[in-house]
Order: C-alpha cells, then sequence, then structure tokens
C-alpha cells in the first residue's frame, strides 16, 4: 500500500520499487544481514512525534504567549475593548485550530492573542488583589507538576468513561458559565460569583479541579501519539492542548483565589 503523504509520494524513496526494495532485484544474503543488524530508525529519523518535540513546541507557543501577556501587563493600559476583543478573537483561533490537521500558524497566533487576554485580565485582578497574579502562577504550576506526577505513577489515568465523564462536565459548567454572565448582565439576577458564601468557592474549586483532570487528557494524548507514532506535526496539537488547559486552570485559579481574598 502506497502512503497518501503527498511528502512520501513526491518523493521516490517512499514509492514501490524505490530505496527500499533495493531497485529492481532481489537483496541478496549480505544485504539481508546488514540490514538485519544496522540499528532501527528513531522517531526522529522516521519523522514520528518525540516528546522532545512537543516539549519544544509547547515552549514555543508560551514564550509568545508570554510575551503577548508581558506587553499588556507592563506597558499597554489593557481596556475592556482590547481583553474582550482579544478573549474572541482567541475563541474563534481556537476552534479553527481544533479542526482538521494540525495548523501550526493559527496556534501560533491563538498563543499571541490569548496572551493579550490573560494579560489584561491579570492586570484587573493584579489592580485590586496585591500580589494575587504570582499566586495563581504558582498554584498553575503546583497543580500541572501534581497532576503530571498521579499520571506518571498510575494514580489518574485516562479510559473512554473518564473521558466521557470529564466531557460531560465540562459542558455543563461551560453552559452554566455563559447562563450565568447573561442573566447577570442582562437581568437582575445576581453573579454568582459575586454573591458571598460557600457556593462562590465551591464553583470555582470545581472550576479548578475540572481544569487539573483535563491536563491526564492532555498527557494521555502525548503518550498514545509517541507510542502510535503519530506525524511529528501533531506535537503541535499537543502543545496547543497543553497550553489550552493551563491558560483555563491558572483563570480558574485566579478567580478562586479572588474570592477568597474578598471573603476576608
Amino acid at each position: 500500500m502506497e502512503s497518501r503523504n503527498p511528502v512520501f509520494n513526491r518523493t521516490d524513496s517512499f514509492k514501490h520499487g524505490g530505496y527500499a526494495t533495493f531497485g529492481s532485484g532481489s537483496a541478496s544474503s549480505a544485504d539481508l544481514e546488514q540490514l538485519y543488524e544496522s540499528p532501527s530508525a528513531t522517531p526522529v529519523q522516521t519523522g514520528r512525534m518525540t516528546l522532545d518535540d512537543v516539549v519544544v513546541r509547547t515552549a514555543t507557543l508560551f514564550a509568545v504567549l508570554l510575551a503577548g501577556a508581558g506587553v499588556t501587563y507592563f506597558v499597554l493600559a489593557p481596556t475592556p475593548v482590547l481583553v474582550i476583543g482579544a478573549a474572541l478573537v482567541g475563541f474563534v483561533l481556537a476552534m479553527i485550530a481544533s479542526f482538521g490537521k494540525p495548523k501550526p500558524a493559527v496556534m501560533i497566533a491563538y498563543a499571541a492573542v490569548e496572551g493579550v487576554f490573560v494579560g489584561g485580565i491579570s492586570t484587573w485582578y493584579a489592580a485590586a488583589f496585591e500580589g494575587i497574579v504570582p499566586q495563581a502562577i504558582l498554584g498553575t504550576l503546583t497543580a500541572f507538576a501534581s497532576m503530571l506526577f498521579m499520571y506518571k505513577a498510575g494514580i489518574v489515568r485516562n479510559s473512554p468513561k473518564f473521558t466521557r465523564v470529564l466531557m460531560i462536565a465540562a459542558v455543563g459548567y461551560l453552559v452554566f458559565g455563559l447562563l450565568n454572565l447573561v442573566l447577570s448582565a442582562f437581568t437582575s439576577w445576581q453573579n454568582v460569583y459575586s454573591s458571598g458564601g460557600l457556593l462562590p468557592i465551591v464553583i470555582s474549586a470545581f472550576g479548578v479541579v475540572l481544569a487539573s483532570f483535563f491536563l491526564v487528557l492532555d498527557f494521555d494524548f502525548v503518550e498514545q501519539g509517541i507510542r502510535n507514532g503519530l506525524p511529528r506535526v501533531y506535537s503541535w496539537t499537543a502543545a496547543f492542548g497543553l497550553v489550552v488547559t493551563l491558560v483555563w486552570l491558572y483563570l480558574e485559579i485566579l478567580r478562586l483565589l479572588a474570592i477568597l481574598r474578598g471573603d476576608d
């Protein structure tokens, strides 16, 4: 069966009768012995995704995101139009990046725009609660390290049931958040997160836990992708998923800290 990969199809070495067949004749015993004794091709040589690929792509996206966030946080004066506009554009880019083949350019653009959004939100929280941004960053890194440890130790593993439960919970959480936002903006409904008491803390803590467990899906995608020999370009998809989840986790922790400090 010939590969449908256009790169392989344009290269004679990957076609029937190419290099792998030793030309038109049969392989000699010496050729077979040399092939047997030669080392196996590495994932890098075969163009397959490796952990290093995922790390490099993740670092690239984070560098772009942090640059956008840093400029917004330290240089610009983030207005509601800028922050909300960045959130909407980031959402559209995330949807485009999530479907079809990996789109590195779209993912990088998402990271830049999402950096503006994260930087703007962080500026507003920092103005209201001194020192809250470093606390949220530390909380995000701690949650990431904890989930990675539990995943590698086998304490938390992905499964079809686990994925289904997380997806149902995420959809429910999203619908609740949208309803709460719309009702509080256009009706006399009081925003749940500003109502005081235990309920906002419980809901925000649930959001932190939910985002943390989504990291398990990202870890599993990386592990299974490497094991199944996905093409290297899918390391961008793995990196994109990690960045999206970590941004979500950071924002949930930021809100939870604000609620806890607002009750002091």
